[in-house]
């Protein structure tokens, strides 16, 4: 994979077309030969060592200009320069010698590899191995209209006027249409850049700045040299955009920019920014990696697709995760910008100063950073409640994790659209989730230890997975985990640490390098617990965990801890104990099932005595319950009584659990118009939850458990038409159309009264007025959401069209869009219909890129809830007539696998789904 990647010597040679300024054709029998010769087009043979940048964006033409002087190191003799670039129009091209002097042609001839985003540079006098050179390039480009490279985005004031600024976003392959780069995360280098813009705007990148004036009109910043870094993590912003900003402890400076009328809205961010930094400092033992006098932003980008970036020293957003209005934000949205901020500064340190070597280990920057989400937030601002979420990450990671069509957390990916599509659950999610496994399988303060030698070692440096098995390992054994001795204590120094070593790297290559999610089944045998572990979805195969197994039984409160290595095992538990849950407090990343009447001595505990068991250990079993359910290993009214004992459930955590799953098959089922049991099902969620339905206000008050309970509860309700919620959702929305918009709900239903009060022409229409005109992007969310709910296709349709068109609904928002229309009964296929008719828009025109997360988003959301054979055959037949590009999404096969897995679940549980309701309602 390696040689393909890095001396695809013919396949250069195939797509070689020779570009400007030179018209000297080169005989393709000179040095394109095969790479094992002396003469060979590696990009290995050329390092970087500094990058001296000049950009000048013009944001009237759209277009800018740039010349980059490389410092490069050559490691073999060669007479080619290889090196990325995309859309980039070169204009001239040269190299000299230290001393400045020419070693070849002034002017060189500059052949283009498109298919490879490469550019060859050919010098006739050979560059000699162990010398440096200056590679001088000058180019040009339009501002990209996407979201990736240096592109164009826009934002309106109040008054109507439309306001350009140009941005930047590099990860993982996208800085190649910026400037000539060596585009892959191991070519480290320092970046001297300068950028001229009007005075008008401002201008930041990663580096503090100093400007000058180059002449009348025109400015020039200079950033200080940036430390070593990947050229992913390059940045710089031309905009008007005003700032806050504030210190933290250690003397960093954070600004948080925004475009003027929006500025208000950072102040949260700031406060936030200030206490993470100073939080990861002391947790990583490191200062923040860029120079002392440096500075940390923050910016809130109007046109950004993913969340937000990491750019070391400059962290892009998009503006619903960085901005907060206290008068329209929820409670969510405030947990959401708190873990996003937590997710990129933890970044500056995992991913930035220590950067995985290639995009196979991803993970080692994303997982990271999503687990650091919650070890964060939990420290510095607890009444958030963080930990809580944790539980939804890993549930999402195994419900991706068990269909067929999941990956190792480590996989193979040769090229832009491969790397593109490694930025998904299993290395955010599933990754977080391992990490969560292996901190409590070490100890908080072995694993804390550990990532800070990680750290410490390979500081602007590239890794690999064992580089960070290594740094944990040495001192923990199998006996003092099982007897919870606190592992890599001083006892254990004397300890043959290269076998020690060799069992963490073998346990967690097990979790690392197989996909899918370990099925531990459990059996009371006497005094002994019987276990085997299989895969989840698969049955019994050769796949093989390392599970660092936890347990807890009702003779004492003690967490009792197994490492399980082999297929089948035993553990003795003793004849007086009447009841084991086994993964406490879901610290391990398996599903339990417990056979032979197993779950039904759970049933019988939570309905008899729940509080017996922590909320994580109670939400688990729904969850685990529900997952066997799909997987055809227990029946469905198994798991519905297990989730009877909710009425006397007062934790929101397992409420949202059960009643999630119920509303699950409750919009599905919608789907297939079945209309008997829809009613049933209906009548029975409103009359179990009644009570609690019951007890929610229609305000802002309560914890943040109790409010996120309260805006699940009350959409809900509403859309299941209980006529209590209507009547409240209606008479509010008619206050708020009588104050034209100017009445500022309470920010928990505000979502749910919109959606009620869209479901009538005046209401839509209004909606959509407030929604071209809001300020506050977390309100623009909600009312979005809230147009979707519509029952007027021909409404719906109008959306669609809208959002293709990128004015009112920015193109950024497209992808969320299509999957609310697609949620709502009366959108399902529309949505799916108009994702088939305009695919070659959506990427062809590069509205969004094959491999991005928003392409997997539209076709796994689109077709989620498909759930008959004639959908299933639907779907296959539309990626067949797409057939060259489907086959490079491992989207269309998860699509795939979902449509498959919901046939699946009807034919198992529709009837037994039918006559549980009748017998429950009688």
């Amino acid at each position: 994979m390696v040689l393909v990647r890095l001396l695809v010597p013919s396949l250069f040679l195939m797509s070689l077309v020779e570009s400007q300024p030179t018209q000297k054709k080169l005989p393709f029998s000179f040095g394109f030969i095969d790479c094992e010769s002396k003469i060979c087009l590696c990009l290995r043979y050329i390092i970087p060592l500094h990058y001296h940048l000049l950009l000048h964006p013009n944001l009237t033409s759209l277009r800018f200009t740039g010349s980059v002087q490389i410092q490069i190191d050559v490691q073999n003799n060669t007479n080619w320069v290889v090196l990325h670039s995309k859309g980039l129009q070169i204009s001239k091209a040269t190299i000299v010698d230290q001393n400045l002097a020419p070693p070849s042609d002034k002017v060189l001839p500059v052949l283009h590899n498109p298919s490879h985003e490469q550019i060859g540079i050919f010098s006739s006098r050979v560059l000699s191995s162990g010398q440096k050179y200056f590679l001088n390039i000058e180019f040009g480009a339009e501002l990209s209209e996407g979201f990736y490279g240096f592109y164009k985005s826009t934002y309106r004031t109040s008054t109507g006027e439309t306001r350009t600024l140009a941005s930047t976003h590099f990860e993982p392959t996208s800085a190649r249409m910026a400037f000539p780069c060596f585009d892959e995360p191991s070519f480290k280098a320092n970046f001297s850049i300068r950028i001229r813009r009007s005075p008008e705007y401002i201008s930041l990148s990663n580096m503090p700045v100093k400007t000058f004036e180059v002449n009348s009109g025109v400015l020039e910043d200079q950033f200080d040299a940036s430390v070593k870094m990947s050229t992913y993590l390059v940045a710089f912003v031309v905009c008007d955009f005003k700032s806050v900003t504030a210190r933290t402890s250690s003397g960093v400076q954070v600004s948080v920019y925004a475009s003027p009328e929006k500025w208000p809205q950072t102040r949260y961010a700031l406060e936030v920014a200030v206490k993470m930094l100073d939080f990861y400092e002391e947790y990583f033992n490191i200062h923040y990696p860029l120079p002392k006098q440096g500075a940390l932003y923050l910016i809130a980008i109007p046109d950004f697709q993913s969340g937000a970036m990491e750019n070391w020293g400059l962290t892009t957003y998009r503006e619903t995760s960085l901005l907060f209005d206290p008068l329209t934000s929820t409670i969510s949205d405030e947990l959401w910008v708190t873990m996003v901020i937590g997710h990129e500064l933890a970044h500056q340190w995992f991913g930035n100063l220590v950067t995985m070597e290639w995009w196979n280990d991803i993970w080692l920057n994303e997982g990271f950073a999503r687990y650091m989400e919650y070890i964060s937030v939990e420290a510095t601002y607890p009444d958030l409640k963080v930990e809580e979420y944790l539980l939804d990450t890993c549930f999402s990671a195994v419900g991706h994790d068990s269909l067929n069509s999941s990956r190792p957390i480590s996989s193979p990916a040769e090229n832009p659209t491969q790397i593109k599509q490694m930025f998904d659950t299993v290395s955010y999610d599933k990754g977080a989730c391992v990490l969560h496994m292996l901190r409590h399988f070490l100890t908080d303060d072995v694993f804390q230890r550990g990532i800070v030698r990680y750290l410490r070692k390979y500081s602007y440096r590239n890794a690999h997975n064992q580089d960070l098995w290594d740094s944990l390992a040495n001192t923990c054994s199998e006996e003092d985990f099982i007897s919870g001795k606190h592992c890599y204590s001083s006892s254990q120094a004397s300890k043959n640490a290269v076998s020690e070593h060799m069992d963490l790297t073998a346990m967690m290559n097990t979790w690392i390098l197989q996909k899918g999610v370990p099925l531990v089944t459990v059996t009371r045998k006497g005094p002994n617990l019987l276990l085997r572990q299989d895969r989840v979805g698969v049955g019994f195969d050769l796949f093989l965990w390392h599970i660092p197994l936890t347990y807890k039984t009702d003779a004492s409160g003690t967490i009792h801890r197994h490492l399980m290595t082999t297929h089948t095992d035993s553990i003795h538990i003793g004849e007086e104990v009447s009841w084991v849950k086994v993964n406490t407090d879901m610290t391990g990343y398996y599903v339990v099932h417990y056979e032979d009447g197993g779950w039904d001595e759970m049933t019988k505990l939570l309905r008899e005595n729940h509080t017996a068991l922590s909320y994580k250990d109670r939400t688990q079993l729904i969850h685990n319950a529900f997952q066997l359910v799909t997987a055809g290993h227990l029946p469905l009214n198994k798991g519905l009584d297990l989730i009877g004992y909710l009425q006397l459930e007062t934790h929101t955590v397992p409420l949202l659990q059960g009643l999630g799953y119920l509303e699950a098959f409750y919009r599905m089922i919608e789907k297939r118009n079945e209309l008997e049991v829809i009613s049933n099902l209906r009548r029975h969620i409103l009359r179990f939850f009644r009570a609690v339905i019951d007890r929610q206000t229609w305000s802002d008050g309560g914890s943040v458990s109790e409010r996120r309970l309260r805006s699940k509860l009350l959409s809900l309700a509403c859309h299941l038409e209980d006529p209590r919620c209507l009547e409240r959702a209606r008479a509010i929305f008619a206050d708020w159309l009588q104050s034209n918009g100017t009445l500022n709900l309470p920010t928990d239903v505000a979502e749910t009264v919109f959606s009620v009060g869209a479901q009538d022409d005046r209401g839509w229409a209004s909606l959509l007025h407030t929604y071209s005109i809001a300020l506050s992007a977390a309100q623009k969310s909600q009312i979005l959401f809230a147009l979707t709910c519509s029952r007027d296709t021909k409404k719906l349709h109008r959306l669609l069209e809208l959002g293709l068109e990128g004015k009112v609904i920015r193109s950024q928002d497209l992808s969320s869009l299509i999957l609310m229309v697609a949620r709502n009964p009366r959108g399902h296929h529309l949505a799916w219909n108009f994702v088939k008719k305009n695919w070659d828009t959506l990427v062809q025109k590069l509205v969004f890129e094959l491999g991005s997360f928003c392409i997997r988003n539209i076709i796994i959301g689109t077709t989620g809830q498909f759930s008959s054979p004639d959908e299933l055959a639907e779907v296959q037949s539309f990626f067949e007539s797409i057939k060259e590009q489907a086959s490079q999404l491992r989207a269309s096969q998860v699509a795939l696998d979902n449509v498959q897995k919901n046939v699946r679940w009807f034919q198992r549980n529709l009837e037994t789904m039918r006559n549980w309701l009748n017998k429950t309602l009688q």
